[in-house]
């Protein structure tokens, strides 16, 4: 088996760290209003598996995904993010109260609880991927405020439990959790959950981790940048993944992601550091590095924006405008 590579998400419309203008057109409307250019449809010309963020923000919607999954070919695969009820209880608060101002109190306590009906409602939104085979992973991306506890392993193990009949990677990012490896590898294993490895700037309470698969069902590996300079101090959420990796630093991860991949029946990788479509540029990178053929072709702009990409990819004839044609 080949290793997945793709980004984290594929849409980033707005900004500074857009991507309309690099990997997609800057305008797109025709005269008569209508848009009939498909980011999805071009994205997976490209790429063979992609990470949905559109899931943590929002539980998905059954015919959102059936649409996704109609526009994709047979062998793309969709990794979705669990919604942030089930791992950023306090960042579902704070979207409640944004939406309801003045909610706050035991009835927004009550609603941040996780319930039966909501676990059904993720399993129903997801469904049409998992019923067409194109059902990843489903990645549970906790908060590095979430720490090793007694508590804290229980409910993560209470929801494995109920989401096992899912492949499920687990992304933890306090350093508690590999100080207590043993533990924390005994919970993932019993429900055959991957552990997540990360590639993100390291501070004194990041967690450490030796980039091995702790199961054989698959591996899932996400690079998130390394800008430490933003990470925690930035204007907008988007600046903290303002960074391009060398082919000197993203040769550790593709070297790494071969050896995970002769260990195990499927291998995912992701670059997360999307402004400005870095995260593009990387995964092509990645890919020749594997030795995988850049399907499709690039638009010039994205290449003359990275030209580490240049004799990787093909691209795309520029438009002429009928006006130079006619001169």
């Amino acid at each position: 088996m080949s290793v997945h590579v793709g980004t984290s998400g594929w849409s980033y419309p707005t900004g500074k760290g857009r991507w309309n203008g690099l990997l997609y057109p800057a305008t797109r409307a025709k005269r008569d209003g209508t848009n009939n250019f498909d980011e999805l449809v071009f994205y997976a010309e490209h790429f063979d598996t992609v990470e949905v963020n559109t899931t943590f923000y929002a539980q998905p919607r059954q015919e959102v995904v059936a649409d996704w999954v109609r526009r994709t070919p047979q062998r793309f695969a969709f990794s979705m993010k669990l919604y942030q009820k089930f791992t950023h209880p306090k960042m579902f608060r704070e979207a409640a109260l944004k939406s309801a101002p003045g909610s706050e109190g035991p009835l927004l306590d009550l609603l941040a609880h996780v319930t039966p009906s909501d676990i059904d409602d993720f399993r129903s939104g997801i469904e049409p991927a998992a019923r067409a085979g194109k059902l990843g992973a489903l990645l549970a991306q906790f908060p590095p405020s979430f720490k090793s506890t007694a508590a804290s392993r229980d409910y993560l193990g209470q929801l494995l439990r109920v989401l096992s009949d899912y492949p499920i990677a687990v992304e933890l990012r306090h350093r508690s959790w590999s100080d207590d490896f043993a533990e924390t590898l005994q919970v993932l294993n019993a429900f055959q959950a991957a552990w997540v490895q990360i590639d993100e700037p390291k501070f004194r309470f990041s967690i450490r981790q030796n980039a091995l698969p702790n199961v054989t069902g698959f591996y899932y590996m996400r690079l998130h940048g390394r800008n430490a300079a933003q990470w925690w101090r930035h204007d907008k959420s988007e600046d903290r993944y303002n960074y391009l990796y060398s082919g000197e630093e993203l040769r550790e991860f593709s070297e790494t992601a071969k050896a995970a991949n002769e260990l195990v029946k499927k291998a995912y990788l992701y670059t997360n550091n999307h402004f400005a479509a870095k995260s593009v540029v990387n995964a092509v990178m990645l890919k020749a590095q594997l030795g995988q053929t850049n399907e499709g072709e690039y638009p010039v702009a994205l290449v003359e924006q990275y030209p580490e990409i240049r004799n990787l990819v093909r691209t795309a004839a520029p438009v002429v405008k009928a006006s130079r044609l006619l001169s």
